[in-house]
């Protein structure tokens, strides 16, 4: 998924969606060398997220020993 910045309001980046709707992301949740035009892409990291799942899990059984 891909959002254009169109501009910034305050603490706001105001961002075009694909869809051609425009939403108010939090400016800290996005780079700040990002500006104005920029395009943004979002994805999901399924490696990413099965290490952090691994790790909780590893976490939780060192918490819950028989």
């Amino acid at each position: 998924m891909q959002y254009t910045i169109d501009r910034f309001e305050g603490n706001f980046a105001v961002v075009e969606l694909e869809n051609e709707t425009f939403v108010n992301i939090p400016r800290s949740a996005i780079p700040s060398e990002a500006k104005e035009g920029d395009v943004i892409t979002v994805m999901v990291d399924k490696g990413e997220t099965e290490k952090r799942e691994k790790r909780i899990k590893e976490l939780e059984d060192s918490l819950f020993v028989d």
